[in-house]
């Protein structure tokens, strides 16, 4: 298996993740079908509301993998826009820039552009997806005491793709006729966010705007 080195401007095949499966069967996924469910209803601040007798960190569990294997599925229709050329640092508009770091293999934010920041950190979010210690998939182990931090964080990363397409992408969007796909994927996550108090309002700033129209309609 001899992988060839991946020109610039190519787009590396690792970028667009595979998804990330609930095991059926299990608790999480009867959840992750409660969810969906409520969902169908269109009343999003029901839908993301904790299920009578649920543990909370089960429900940001379910939540935030869904939540990845959404973004994961909107970035990757838009990969062909997002490249070395068109975004040498990983932006939300002109006020924002971010740089990547995620404290072990790289300690110091690195400036990147935005294709590489993303495979980074979609990568660092499936790591930390796939760790039995943090998400637990198996029903009865319990989920560590660090979990609700680590799920911060993993959310501050995701709203940034969010961020990042809307800023950058959405022309792109508009022409692939998935604008309404990712304003329900993005309103559904604002909600969710907002319910448990998951993001820092200050780093939902790059948005700011945004998330007041989406939400106002549904106070």
């Amino acid at each position: 298996n001899i992988s060839s080195p991946v020109r610039s401007g190519s787009r590396s095949s690792k970028t667009f993740k595979p998804k990330k499966n609930i095991p059926e069967g299990s608790h999480q996924y009867e959840l992750l079908k409660h969810a969906e469910a409520t969902l169908g209803s269109g009343n999003l601040r029901m839908a993301v509301m904790l299920p009578e007798g649920e543990d909370l960190n089960e429900w940001v569990a379910v939540n935030t993998v869904d939540f990845f294997n959404q973004i994961n599925m909107l970035y990757g229709t838009i990969t062909d826009f997002c490249t070395e050329e068109s975004c040498p640092v990983m932006s939300a508009g002109p006020k924002y820039e971010y740089h990547w770091a995620d404290g072990t293999n790289i300690k110091k934010p690195i400036k990147c552009s935005a294709p590489k920041y993303i495979d980074y950190l979609m990568t660092w979010v499936q790591d930390q997806l796939d760790d039995e210690t943090l998400f637990p998939s198996k029903i009865g182990v319990p989920f560590p005491k660090n979990f609700m931090s680590v799920a911060k964080t993993i959310l501050k990363r995701l709203f940034r793709v969010y961020a990042h397409i809307y800023h950058q992408h959405f022309d792109p969007v508009i022409q692939l006729q998935e604008e309404a796909h990712l304003n329900t994927s993005f309103k559904h996550f604002i909600f969710f966010v907002q319910e448990f108090n998951l993001i820092d309002r200050r780093e939902l700033a790059p948005l700011q705007e945004l998330i007041e129209k989406l939400t106002s309609k549904d106070r």
